[in-house]
């Protein structure tokens, strides 16, 4: 029997990105929900000493109301990197929360340039007609070496996902994805067998996965997706609980409560330099 001890370079290594506000939620939800560009650095900076590689980015307007707005993404991505340098993958959300259109959705990410980007399949190429668009705004994206995640709610998205690849319309062999445990509704919680469903047909399955749940098994669901070669999301946008049920303290103690279920499993949690590297091989 080998007893060796593994060394960390023997252990599967695994991202968390922390998701620390959303586009919904505000301060009557939580008081440590942060909301403004300084809020963001400070939460990014305590989410990075507990474990984060990455943050995933909204923005509001004076009301606390979710904007696309590309002033307000560079104020919030210059606190961040002032705080964080590089330590942080900053990835921006173009999520539109029934307020924008496609074209509004791709015209901030042109005018913003982040690193990195999140874009729902299924809210930038709503329909058939919508593909030949969202081809070439991927093909920006990849000409300004923005790193990309797709948003995928449902394995019927990472089906279609594959059909435009084998179209031509997606500029990449093996794009960065995200698999969306649930829906943003009231009482959401998500549970780690929903994860199934996405990894049934290993042909379809990216190599470079993420995922993300609601609710107080927020924890449970990472865990279980760390364990079958996912990378994790997680954060105030949607779960608020520690694992015992308890309201945490803020984003920090989500990331330190994930961070230490995967490294009982025996994972090692990923740097944003790992997850930089790994994302431009792929996006290459």
């Amino acid at each position: 029997m080998n007893t060796r001890t593994p060394t960390p370079h023997d252990r599967p290594s695994v991202a968390i990105g922390i998701a620390p506000n959303g586009g919904r939620k505000l301060k009557s939800d939580h008081p440590a929900i942060p909301l403004s560009p300084h809020e963001l650095a400070k939460t990014a900076a305590a989410c990075r000493d507990a474990g984060a590689a990455m943050i995933h980015v909204h923005v509001r307007n004076a009301e606390g109301g979710h904007v696309l707005d590309a002033e307000a993404f560079q104020h919030a991505i210059a606190a961040i990197k002032d705080a964080v340098g590089s330590d942080l993958v900053i990835q921006m959300t173009t999520e539109s929360l029934g307020l924008y259109a496609p074209p509004e959705q791709m015209a901030v990410v042109k005018a913003v340039h982040p690193e990195a980007i999140s874009i729902a399949l299924r809210e930038l190429a709503p329909t058939s007609a919508d593909e030949g668009g969202f081809s070439d705004f991927l093909t920006w994206v990849k000409t300004h070496t923005i790193l990309p995640q797709i948003i995928l709610y449902s394995p019927e998205d990472l089906a279609r996902l594959n059909d435009m690849h084998d179209r031509g319309l997606i500029p990449w062999n093996d794009p960065p994805v995200l698999f969306v445990l649930g829906r943003y509704t009231v009482g959401q919680t998500s549970r780690p067998i929903d994860l199934l469903p996405f990894l049934e047909d290993a042909l379809l399955r990216p190599s470079h996965w993420m995922t993300c749940a609601f609710g107080r098994f927020e924890t449970a669901c990472a865990t279980a997706a760390a364990l079958m070669g996912g990378h994790v999301r997680i954060g105030f946008e949607n779960n608020l609980h520690l694992p015992d049920g308890s309201l945490a303290p803020d984003n920090a103690a989500l990331v330190e409560a994930t961070a230490t279920a995967l490294s009982a499993c025996g994972l090692e949690i990923s740097a944003a330099e790992a997850l930089r590297a790994d994302w431009h091989r792929l996006c290459a």
